[in-house]
């Protein structure tokens, strides 16, 4: 059942048990996507997000590799909870790849020379923006997703496997899928030390 929007944003949560059940079809996820790319606010109207969606034998491609990646790096011994956590994201629907144009970042940087250090902090300000938009909507459908940063581990096979322009960089990995067990309870700061209002 679809939420409203602050229902999705109170539920929105770390899912880390998905399958691969269909909440919605593959285009209707790519229309969720793009509106979401198209959409988020981005500094100077640059609109430098870009995202790669994966899924089905994709989708497991990459974690399939991520998951190789690991074990030659990770001591044997040591290497359950790490295989137990990447199988978890694949066992998920799809995930989304979200990258930043470093070519529209310096671009900006020369154009506006006055504000070149704050380019990079914007960019990935909008960039946290987008995947916000992204994990909320994909909750407000039905589905279950996390963040992930294996990035630069992955950099490589990423750019090799999906044909990635040199100029994109990896900001993040969000496995989704159907969720089949409820997150861990979420504890919260008072609000009181969070927020101050001035009259």
């Amino acid at each position: 059942m679809e939420k409203n929007f602050c229902e999705a944003v109170q539920n929105r949560r770390s899912y880390y048990a998905i399958g691969k059940e269909k909440v919605l079809s593959d285009e209707e996820i790519i229309s969720l996507i793009e509106d979401a790319v198209k959409y988020a606010p981005t500094p100077f109207n640059s609109q430098s997000a870009r995202a790669v969606v994966l899924l089905g034998a994709e989708h497991e491609k990459l974690w399939n590799e991520t998951m190789e990646i690991l074990r030659a790096i990770v001591p044997a011994k040591s290497f359950a909870p790490t295989e137990e956590k990447i199988s978890s994201f694949r066992s998920g629907y799809g995930t989304v790849l979200y990258f930043e144009d470093q070519s529209v970042v310096s671009g900006l940087q020369e154009q506006f020379p006055l504000y070149k250090d704050n380019f990079p902090v914007w960019s990935l300000e909008s960039s946290g923006m987008l995947q916000f938009i992204v994990w909320t909507a994909l909750e407000s459908k039905g589905y279950g997703a996390s963040l992930q940063h294996y990035n630069p581990l992955i950099d490589e096979k990423v750019a090799a496997n999906w044909n990635i322009p040199k100029d994109w960089k990896l900001l993040g990995q969000m496995p989704f899928g159907k969720p089949t067990a409820s997150p861990d309870e979420k504890t919260f700061l008072p609000l009181e030390e969070r927020v101050k209002v001035y009259k």
